[in-house]
């Protein structure tokens, strides 16, 4: 983890990781290291070991509350995981997982729930899933002032569309596909993505654009 200070009275204390030292660490070559965290112990351990990003993940709606997918998890319930992360940390760069409802139904919705993440839940950053027509939620979101980091390949929020839970980009077209959505993405104003059970070669594809 890059460390920064900020002086508060006589004392320094450690500043929160910013958006643009991992934009540096990636033209560095640097690992940027990131972990998912659903509670302040997760998070204050994450932070420990030093890493750069704890995404508060609707995972949490299946490893947590016991549901078979993500799609069941509320905005207040990731907003009740998130506020305990960020609570736990003073570094390490919080990413609210923005769950399934939250945004896909306008541009309006994205904006007002992206907020509720930053303004309750403390987070630093929002993770939304696909892209297309979620480009303009991202775009409104950014414009907003919230950072958005994206999220493709297999989307768990989109899964019974996806046919499962399977790898994606496994054919020439579709991984010049994924491709091109992490392009919009980026255009769109998102400063990292999630790459999810994508083969490793139109990972480093992605990776090197």
């Amino acid at each position: 983890m890059t460390t920064s200070h900020t002086n508060v009275g006589d004392a320094q204390v450690p500043a929160k990781l910013a958006i643009t030292e991992l934009a540096e660490m990636k033209r560095q070559g640097t690992r940027i290291a990131m972990v998912t965290a659903y509670d302040a112990a997760g998070g204050r351990l994450a932070e420990a070991a030093g890493m750069d990003i704890v995404l508060v993940g609707d995972s949490a709606a299946m490893v947590v509350l016991g549901h078979d997918s993500t799609v069941p998890v509320t905005m207040d319930e990731m907003l009740l995981m998130t506020r305990s992360v960020s609570r736990a940390v003073r570094q390490t760069l919080v990413v609210g997982d923005m769950p399934f409802g939250s945004y896909q139904v306008s541009d309006s919705d994205a904006v007002r729930n992206a907020i509720r993440f930053v303004k309750e839940g403390g987070a630093d950053t929002v993770k939304l899933e696909g892209a297309g027509r979620m480009l303009p939620r991202v775009r409104a979101i950014v414009e907003s002032g919230i950072p958005v980091m994206g999220h493709i390949g297999l989307t768990p929020q989109s899964v019974t569309a996806l046919g499962g839970y399977k790898a994606q980009g496994r054919t020439a077209a579709k991984a010049k596909r994924l491709v091109a959505d992490a392009l919009a993405l980026q255009e769109a104003g998102c400063y990292s993505l999630v790459l999810e059970a994508v083969p490793t070669r139109v990972a480093a594809r992605i990776t090197g654009a």
